[in-house]
């Protein structure tokens, strides 16, 4: 890896240099930064299993099949098979996944395992794209002649998307694994987007925006902070939708009716762009945009989107749809929220991020590798996964992606602080410090963590952890098995300050209990939840087949329709209606009620009918 990316804290997914010892482009410095995926590795438990879940999914797709249609598309020859879905030969958006999300996944991997194999596959796909670049610089599975249709306001399925997702996979394959030449295709991309647009009319360009165009700003900021080009820098903000930022930067509220996932990678570009520029109208956009959508338009899971699209503010309660909560949009919150926690850490940035982990992206992934489009809302129905060859959604790039990458929050630092973020079994390498920090916990199924220091001399320096918003009574921290006087407030950092020596244990007991979340436009309407999990009615198996599960991007509509599952409650007690089953584990049932149910975390159900929410009435008095 090259010697200026491998001694500092990164960012997201390119883990783009977050201080000026990488050549001083930044202007905006995070108050905490994550350490580089390669200092933290996982442990066992459900987020290493996912991880390797996927390593083994995406080892599994020949470099040839990945590459037919970016040969074809350059005149070369190609015998491979041609793969299906969205990269399938006529698909408009061929490229994303096989030349784009594919190359992050592989580094992400790489620097998330140290897997040399994986490193070695992405280097050799990187080889072979290049040998399909253009002279001119472009790349795509897809000829130019797209982005004439663009150009001229004709029907075309957004073609700056796909080269997004490709300058990115080639950007990450630098960043993670020293790739020079990946570097090289990304800038030659860079330079044929910047003589494309050179032509044309800031009004015009505007128009041109109307037509999804994915990450391009973001990309391009991270372009120019690699390498310092000022002209990526003035292309990115080129790639400024001002009727969707304007507002935003005024605090304005008008995403009722637009596309989610068209406009959160938006978000983060004008993240990247105040952290690049200084410019405070880019961290206006991201701020509120960022406290506007996780306040108001999420669900109980941290989820967004219904249908793909939002609706007006606080108006949800006829949004619980078969399509609802996209995954792409909670891959991309997640980054936003990278950044949001970076220039202010505040412990509620990263309850919002627990949440939307734990309940819409773990549990979207089957025993093979195979990822989900939509997490369903409609009572009755079930999850949906894509095929090995023959799929390819945006969210199944963004799965990969994420899968690759989990590791990658769960702790930050500042000069003299570790933050704890998540519970996640792992341990991470300070190498500036001289100390290593393990993890062992089991969590969800165990309510709690132990964090063992690891250290070649005394070292001192501060210690967070986040008490979560669900941890309202019985968290305590041991030191060496005696109890700490600190305070645990929820949605706080507990910080223990002292001189840490080799062996030191802390153990942290962070009792779940159940509570409810309402949905904000009918308070009636209600997800049971333990903690920070969402818990799932389980509603059977009838009818299910092995085609209705795998396939399509979600159920259909067409399916029969069921009505929310129903309970009755005393006011005084919203949570009297559901208790932890007999037996021990995250099992759960309805208690008092004239049908009984069972529940189970969303993440945990794979293959059957469901409800998360539940229409809950008022109990009738007694006579």
């Amino acid at each position: 890896m090259p010697k200026s990316l491998t001694a500092f804290a990164q960012d997201a997914v390119a883990d783009v240099p977050r201080s000026n010892r990488a050549g001083g482009y930044e202007k905006v410095f995070w108050k905490a930064e994550p350490f580089p995926m390669t200092a933290v590795r996982l442990r066992s438990g459900p987020m290493k299993d996912a991880q390797e879940i996927n390593l083994r999914y995406i080892n599994s797709i020949p470099n040839d099949r990945l590459l037919h249609m970016f040969r074809v598309t350059a005149g070369l020859p190609s015998t491979a098979e041609p793969l299906g879905g969205w990269e399938e030969p006529k698909c408009e958006l061929r490229g994303h996944f096989a030349g784009g999300h594919y190359l992050s996944a592989c580094a992400l991997m790489y620097a998330s395992t140290g897997d040399e194999g994986i490193r070695d596959k992405g280097n050799a796909l990187v080889v072979e794209l290049a040998k399909c670049q253009k002279a001119n610089g472009y790349l795509g599975a897809y000829p130019e002649d797209f982005y004439d249709r663009l150009k001229n306001h004709q029907k075309v399925w957004a073609p700056f998307y796909t080269y997004h997702k490709i300058m990115a996979g080639h950007v990450d394959m630098y960043v993670h694994c020293g790739n020079e030449q990946a570097l090289g295709t990304a800038e030659k991309m860079a330079g044929w987007a910047n003589d494309w647009a050179k032509p044309i009319s800031d009004a015009d360009f505007q128009r041109i925006l109307n037509v999804e165009y994915g990450g391009m700003q973001e990309v391009l900021f991270n372009l120019y902070a690699l390498t310092g080009k000022e002209e990526y820098a003035q292309l990115a903000q080129g790639f400024s939708k001002k009727k969707f930022f304007d507002p935003l930067a005024e605090g304005e509220d008008d995403l009722a009716g637009i596309h989610a996932n068209t406009h959160i990678p938006q978000v983060i570009g004008a993240a990247r762009g105040y952290e690049l520029t200084g410019d405070a109208h880019y961290h206006e956009i991201a701020d509120y945009f960022w406290h506007q959508c996780v306040g108001h338009h999420t669900y109980a899971t941290g989820g967004t989107s219904n249908g793909e699209f939002w609706q007006a503010p606080d108006k949800l309660a006829d949004q619980l749809g078969p399509a609802a909560e996209e995954c792409c949009c909670s891959y991309n919150m997640m980054k936003l929220s990278r950044h949001v926690f970076g220039w202010n850490p505040d412990p509620r940035v990263m309850d919002y991020y627990e949440r939307l982990l734990f309940n819409v992206r773990l549990g979207t992934q089957d025993p093979d590798g195979m990822l989900m489009y939509y997490v369903s809302l409609k009572p009755g129905f079930w999850k949906t996964f894509g095929t090995p060859y023959n799929a390819f959604w945006c969210c199944t790039g963004t799965g990969v992606e994420e899968y690759s990458k989990t590791n990658d929050s769960i702790y930050f630092h500042d000069d003299k602080s570790i933050y704890v973020n998540l519970f996640i079994g792992s341990e991470v390498d300070w190498k500036e410090k001289g100390v290593r920090l393990v993890q062992d916990t089991n969590f969800p199924e165990e309510e709690g963590t132990t964090l063992t220091f690891k250290a070649a001399k005394a070292t001192p320096l501060a210690l967070k952890i986040r008490t979560p918003y669900w941890a309202t009574e019985g968290v305590q921290i041991k030191v060496n098995g005696k109890v700490e006087k600190v305070e645990t407030a929820p949605s706080s950092y507990a910080e223990i300050k002292r001189t840490w020596h080799d062996g030191d244990k802390v153990e942290v007991a962070l009792p779940m209990h159940l509570h409810t979340s309402p949905l904000q436009d009918d308070q009636t309407l209600q997800a049971a939840m333990y903690g920070p999990l969402v818990l799932a009615a389980e509603m059977g198996k009838d009818g299910l087949t092995k085609k209705m599960i795998y396939g399509d991007y979600g159920p259909d509509e067409k399916h029969e329709k069921v009505p929310l599952p129903e309970v009755h409650v005393a006011a005084n007690e919203p949570t009297s209606w559901f208790e932890k089953a007999p037996g021990g584990g995250l099992k759960f049932q309805t208690v008092g009620q004239s049908q009984q149910m069972n529940l189970i975390p969303l993440y945990k159900l794979l293959d059957e009918r469901y409800s998360v929410y539940w229409k809950v009435n008022p109990k009738p008095a007694q006579g």
